[in-house]
Order: structure tokens, then C-alpha cells, then sequence
């Protein structure tokens, strides 16, 4: 690529950056303001300047906008970088959190949770991230074990998918006071999200993301392929049980208190990589701004399009995948890359 072409991408990558983080702005606003009581901008700027204590429109904000919509951020840029992550790993354009089981591992924690009596704090993030990364590395480590295809990895995973959601389905069966509290979950949402939940998740995901930021060369690398990375001196095995470590990271944690959201990691990364090409460096980033937004519309036309009633986010996300996902598996007939 000449000079004036590479000049040229990397102005139209600006723009997509620059426009991902309007659009995301503009979401937030929105989300602060709209939904069941309406909000102007100004009672939002007075509700930051003067605390939850500067009447209704204070606890409004400070109780119920400010972290449901932080959790729409971080929920978003969190699945979206671990979808990006796993499909860098297993060199696989049709794996996400969603649909290889890792979200179904963190659901099932997260109920096991419920049925003991536990409903927040560090103890669910933590047995989400847990119930994730044994998701991911079963799938991994099998994969890895028989020597599976690409296509092969997804069909196990859908497998594992399969049988965690079964898991948590049987616990809600045999104990309805586990399947009441994590009924919303497993449908996936935000009305009930409060900062004492969201605060552990969220610490874990800035960490996470930190993490991944510095690690782009790394990922790229592994994308080269297993004999090239080897080739230039990287602990391939090692470097990969790392990344899938940190995309269940990500993912668990978001899971801990949106339930389970799915698509969301898969749809994000396509359109990264079309918009601003497969270097993590760029795209790792894009995700995160890219899903916190797409996470945050969804939500707000959840609580919006049919007022006074409000339907889960991820009853939307799923209108929104599943053909998104068919699309996807038409294009690779034939196995033609995507």
C-alpha cells in the first residue's frame, strides 16, 4: 500500500473512531434522559452538581438512570473486546461469548449463586468469571485435544452451550426460588441493575480491558498462526490460555450483572473488522466503543419503543443477531472465508 492509500485508510479510520464516539455520546445523553420520567438536560446537570439529595429528578438519575446506563457501557464494551479477543484466539470469525458456551458457564455460576441465598457483590462477579473461564477453556482445551477444525470448535461449543443452559434450566426446575431470582438473567437486562452490583463487574472489566489494550501485539501475533508465532519466539500455548483467561474476564463479568446478552460479541467485531481492519490495536478499541453504544441503543429502545411497558435488551439483541448470525453461516457456504 502506497503512502497517499495508507494516509488515506488511516483518515477514514479516524472518522470511524470519531463517529462510533459521537454516536456512543449521543446514546448516553439520551439514555439519561428518556424513559419512563423524562429528564431535561439541565435537571441532569443539576442532578451531577448537587447529588441524589436535589429532589426527584436527582434520585432519578443518581439511583436509576446513571447505573443502568454505566452498566450498558461496560456490559457493551466488555462482550464486544471478548468476542473480538476469542475470535483472534480460535481463529474462528463465527465464536463469541454466546455462542461457545462462555456466557452459559458464567449464567450457570451465577445461578448456583441464586440458589444459595447470593445475589450481588464480589461473590457473583467472582463465580461468573470462574463458571466463564472453565467454559472457554473446556471448549479450548477439547478443541485443541482432538485436533478439531474451525467449524468443529463452534459445533463443541454450541454443545457445551447446550448443556450449561441445560444445567441452570434444571437448577430453576428444582429450586423455583433460584429460578424466580434469576429469571430476568437469563434473559438478559438492565432494570434492575444498582451500583452495588455493577461496581465489582465493572473493576474486573477496566481491568480486563487494560489488560488487553497492552496486549494487541501479542494477539496480532497469535493471528499469524501457531508454527509463525512459535516461529518468532512466543509461548504460543501459554500467550493463548492467557488471552482466553481475560476474554472470560470480560465476558463473566459482564454476564454477572446484564444476564445473558448474546450477539453482542459477535456482531461488534464483523463490523470492526470491516470498518477499520483486523490490527487489535484499532480494533480492540473500536469494539469497545462500538458495543458500549450498540448495548446503550438497544437498551434505550427497550424501555422506549412500546412505553409504558419495557422488554429485556436481550430479547432486542436477539432480533438483532439471529439473522445477523444466519447471514453470517450463508456466507461461509461453500467455505468461503468471511
Amino acid at each position: 500500500m502506497g503512502t497517499k492509500a495508507k494516509k488515506s485508510r488511516n483518515n477514514i479510520i479516524r472518522i470511524y473512531f470519531v463517529g462510533a464516539a459521537v454516536l456512543l455520546v449521543l446514546a448516553v445523553l439520551l439514555s439519561l434522559c428518556l424513559g419512563s420520567a423524562r429528564l431535561s438536560l439541565s435537571e441532569v446537570w443539576q442532578a451531577v452538581c448537587a447529588g441524589p439529595r436535589s429532589g426527584p429528578a436527582g434520585r432519578i438519575f443518581w439511583y436509576a438512570r446513571l447505573p443502568r446506563t454505566g452498566a450498558c457501557l461496560l456490559a457493551g464494551a466488555a462482550l464486544a473486546v471478548s468476542g473480538a479477543v476469542i475470535q483472534g484466539v480460535l481463529a474462528n470469525k463465527l465464536a463469541s461469548p454466546g455462542i461457545i458456551g462462555v456466557n452459559a458457564g458464567a449464567g450457570l455460576a451465577v445461578t448456583v449463586c441464586c440458589a444459595f441465598g447470593s445475589f450481588g457483590g464480589w461473590l457473583i462477579a467472582g463465580a461468573a468469571f470462574g463458571g466463564a473461564v472453565l467454559a472457554v477453556l473446556l471448549v479450548a482445551l477439547t478443541a485443541e485435544k482432538i485436533g478439531a477444525s474451525r467449524t468443529t470448535v463452534i459445533l463443541g461449543g454450541v454443545a457445551v452451550n447446550s448443556c450449561l443452559n441445560a444445567a441452570s434450566e434444571a437448577i430453576s426446575v428444582l429450586l423455583p426460588d433460584a429460578g424466580m431470582q434469576s429469571a430476568d438473567f437469563r434473559v438478559g437486562g438492565f432494570s434492575a441493575v444498582a451500583f452495588t452490583r455493577l461496581l465489582p463487574a465493572g473493576i474486573l472489566i477496566v481491568v480486563g480491558l487494560a489488560l488487553l489494550f497492552t496486549l494487541c501485539n501479542d494477539l496480532d501475533v497469535i493471528g499469524l498462526g501457531e508454527d509463525t508465532a512459535q516461529g518468532l519466539g512466543m509461548p504460543v500455548k501459554r500467550t493463548r490460555t492467557i488471552f482466553l483467561i481475560l476474554a472470560a474476564l470480560l465476558s463473566g463479568a459482564a454476564v454477572s450483572f446484564a444476564g445473558l446478552l448474546g450477539f453482542v460479541g459477535l456482531i461488534v467485531p464483523h463490523m470492526g473488522r470491516r470498518l477499520v481492519s483486523n490490527e487489535s490495536g484499532k480494533l480492540l478499541p473500536f469494539c469497545a466503543l462500538a458495543g458500549a453504544g450498540l448495548v446503550t441503543l438497544c437498551d434505550l429502545l427497550a424501555r422506549t419503543l412500546f412505553m409504558p411497558y419495557e422488554i429485556p435488551v436481550g430479547i432486542l439483541l436477539a432480533f438483532v443477531g439471529g439473522p445477523f448470525f444466519l447471514t453470517l453461516l450463508i456466507r461461509r457456504k461453500g467455505g468461503h472465508s468471511l
